[in-house]
């Protein structure tokens, strides 16, 4: 995922991120042939890597082809529970030749995040642990390196959160309206998270409809974040040309988060 950070408005933003979308598929294109830019649910691409840091590599050579460079910020959802094992972490869970070596220590996992964040330009990750897992994201949340959602580790759950906060256990909080119920209970959860200083970014689900509440939503909590998917597809591009349309009707007063996203 990226943030364009350096986009004075929305608007802005939206032609960064498409812009580099179209250029991270020249770069797949190049190096795996047009069968490497096959989108998934999200609209993102999936090319046939062999690491991640392979795919981090590709993103960051689409950035640079854009010419924004320090303006635009790369994300990532780790969804670390899926490839817990007991107290270890398999790198290689999806790989057809396991080799069962591939296990990392929670202590192994901050290692790598760390090196992660000095060798991209990652500004946020999302569920660096499992979701059980509340010594080691405590402890990673405390370095400051990056902004640490919880997503798995919060299930825009009331007492979760609460405990996060309490244990200082992350930064910012990914929520899904229909993990909560009720809009009413999304605005306290917000204001739970906003109250601790937190981020807050509304994200969409994988499978996704074309209803674009959640632009509207993400505007009136004054979220600062938003979790939408690639520039593609008709569910994904409805919350964004939603978000360009509350842009223009609200005019010079609406205000883009830009360098200010974990403040909003």
């Amino acid at each position: 995922m990226i943030l364009p950070i350096g986009a004075k408005k929305f608007e802005e933003s939206m032609q960064m991120g498409s812009e580099t979308y179209h250029h991270l598929k020249v770069v797949i294109t190049e190096k795996y042939g047009a069968h490497g830019c096959n989108v998934g649910e999200d609209g993102g691409f999936a090319p046939n890597i062999s690491s991640f840091r392979e795919g981090l590599d590709l993103v960051k050579e689409a950035i640079s082809r854009t010419g924004y460079n320090e303006r635009i910020k790369i994300a990532i959802d780790v969804s670390a529970t899926d490839f817990c094992i007991g107290t270890k972490y398999d790198l290689d869970y999806r790989s057809p030749h396991k080799s069962g070596q591939n296990f990392k220590s929670g202590e192994d996992m901050i290692a790598m995040y760390k090196e992660l964040c000095a060798e991209y330009p990652i500004t946020s990750i999302e569920d660096p642990f499992d979701k059980e897992d509340w010594e080691h994201v405590k402890y990673f949340s405390g370095l400051g390196i990056c902004q640490v959602v919880g997503d798995d580790l919060l299930m825009s759950n009331p007492k979760r959160i609460e405990k996060a906060i309490r244990e200082s256990a992350c930064n910012a909080l990914l929520f899904k309206v229909n993990q909560i119920g009720t809009v009413t209970e999304a605005i306290e959860v917000v204001k739970m998270a906003k109250d601790a200083h937190w981020g807050v970014v509304i994200g969409q689900r994988s499978g996704e409809t074309e209803d674009s509440f959640i632009a509207d939503l993400s505007v009136g909590l004054a979220a600062g974040q938003i979790k939408a998917g690639a520039p593609c597809r008709g569910e994904r591009l409805a919350k964004y040309n939603q978000l360009l349309r509350i842009e223009e009707e609200i005019g010079d007063q609406a205000v883009y988060a830009g360098e200010d996203w974990r403040q909003s």
